[in-house]
Parts: C-alpha cells; sequence; structure tokens
C-alpha cells in the first residue's frame, strides 16, 4: 500500500506540461561542444520542476553530469561498473543525473534534446581530476532517493485550503539553501566536493584585505548555483545563431505570420508596419 502511495505521488510530481512550440536551444551543436565533467542544466517542465525553480528563484531546476562515451572514461574496471548499469552502444553520449523516483540513474544525453539546456564548464580542471568526478558518481549509481523527501515535495504543493499551515512540509521554511537536499544537484556538488572544487563557497572575510574560503556543504546547493559559479564557465548554444545578426543589431524582424491574441500583448509589429492606433 505505502509503495502504491509513494509510486502516485511520484508520478503525479514528475507530470510535465507540454513542450513550446519553438526549440529553446541548439541540441546538436551541444553535442559536438560538450566535454567529459561539464554540468548540464535543465529548465525542467514537471510539478516538481516548478516547485525547485520558486524555491531558487531560477529557471534551472535539474542538473545532471555529462560523462562522455564509454571510452571515455580511463578506468577499464569503472567502465565495467557502468555497464551494470548501462547496456546501451558504447558510442552514445551518456549522462548521470539523480532523479526523483528513479535514485541516481546513467542515461543517454538525447534524453534532454528537446529541452532547454545549459553548459557549465569547470575551469582549469585537469584530466585526471575529471575522472576522479566521474568515478564518484558512477559510484553512486543506484542511490535511491529518500521517500520522506518525495512526500515533502507534494506537500509543499498542496493549496492551504486542503491541508492547513502547520501541516504542511518545513523543507522549505529555512532559507533558499535548506531546500537542497531533495534535488539531483547535491550528487554532483558531492562529487566535485570529493576533489575539493568549490561550487558557491562561503567567502569570510579574516582581515580588512584577507578572505579565507570554506567548502559549502553539498547539500546546500541547487542547479542555479552552478550557473552563477566563478569556478564554472557559462556555455550556451541558442537554437538560432544571433551572430549572423549582429551587425543589423539583431533584425531583420520577419513576423510576417499573424499573431495571436496573447502574442500581440508580447511582441511589436514588425519594421514598416502601421501600429494599431485603436
Amino acid at each position: 500500500m505505502i509503495n502504491f502511495i509513494r509510486n502516485v505521488v511520484v508520478s503525479w510530481l514528475k507530470h510535465r506540461r507540454p513542450l513550446p512550440h519553438t526549440p529553446l536551444c541548439n541540441f546538436e551543436q551541444i553535442c559536438q561542444e560538450i566535454k567529459s565533467c561539464d554540468v548540464i542544466l535543465v529548465e525542467g517542465r514537471s510539478r516538481v520542476s516548478e516547485v525547485i525553480k520558486l524555491i531558487t528563484q531560477s529557471s534551472w531546476s535539474h542538473a545532471a553530469l555529462y560523462i562522455g562515451r564509454l571510452g571515455d572514461v580511463d578506468d577499464t574496471l569503472l567502465r565495467e561498473s557502468l555497464r551494470q548499469h548501462y547496456s546501451g552502444s558504447a558510442d552514445v553520449q551518456l549522462i548521470i543525473e539523480s532523479e526523483l523516483g528513479m535514485g541516481t540513474v546513467v542515461r543517454p544525453l538525447t534524453r534532454y534534446e528537446t529541452e532547454h539546456l545549459r553548459i557549465c564548464r569547470p575551469r582549469g580542471i585537469c584530466h585526471q581530476d575529471s575522472q576522479k568526478v566521474v568515478r564518484y558518481a558512477v559510484g553512486r549509481l543506484g542511490t535511491a532517493y529518500d521517500v520522506r523527501q518525495i512526500f515533502d515535495l507534494a506537500r509543499f504543493l498542496f493549496p492551504w485550503f486542503i491541508m492547513p499551515r502547520r501541516w504542511r512540509s518545513s523543507l522549505f521554511r529555512a532559507r533558499a539553501g535548506s531546500s537542497t537536499h531533495t534535488v539531483c544537484s547535491t550528487m554532483i556538488a558531492e562529487a566535485f566536493g570529493s576533489i575539493q572544487f568549490p561550487i558557491l563557497p562561503l567567502v569570510k572575510q579574516i582581515k580588512q584585505s584577507e578572505v579565507k574560503l570554506y567548502l559549502r556543504n553539498p547539500r546546500l546547493c541547487t542547479p542555479s548555483d552552478f550557473d552563477y559559479s566563478p569556478y564554472f564557465d557559462i556555455i550556451k548554444y541558442p537554437f538560432l545563431d544571433f551572430n549572423n545578426y549582429a551587425e543589423q543589431r539583431l533584425l531583420p524582424w520577419q513576423g510576417a505570420a499573424e499573431l495571436s491574441e496573447e502574442e500581440r500583448d508580447m511582441y511589436v509589429v514588425a519594421s514598416g508596419a502601421k501600429p494599431d492606433n485603436t
């Protein structure tokens, strides 16, 4: 009975809204440029994604670690360990991620082919350290989510008239960072922490001209922290190469098709067209 209720709650939390009509990034370019140990940020479309985005005040609700193809993993034993969790082609580009209801799993990068993505690349990391990060992540494969955390997320979404305030989850009652033990970025933060690579450290001023950095608890890491981190380079591949329009200052606007009533409130008329003065 408990497993049945758990599965129903997880299914409800994972329900996703439809994709937008226009592409959000150039996935083909991402596949060509991504490197092992890059962190991929995802703008999720599920109910649980909306909670994470609301709490973290960010567009990014999920993070995954890119590990490359099987042949990119140097350690033979590590490749064999990966094979226990992935039985597909050796040429497939792989990610490791922690997902609600699934735990930590390895999947093809193409899982996010239609989603809005951003690459966060650890700056100055050497190949040896990147392999250590991958090794840590592979070692976490199979780790499950805490059931209580799933119910906390569900309770957070219930409206007040269904569940009184005093019965609701206390998971997000403190500052935003305290919510992060429920999200995917904890595993990735732990992986980078295993090589002492910071994400958003605590900075304390000791003297007027001296500061000390402290490694944050990985449970206090959100997907957006990789976006804000000074230790990661942000790489974007929009669906349209705007460099082609640089000399035209992002022009010309080619809005030849009719706009819907909703779109008319969001966009201006194309150059040369007569504005509606009514």
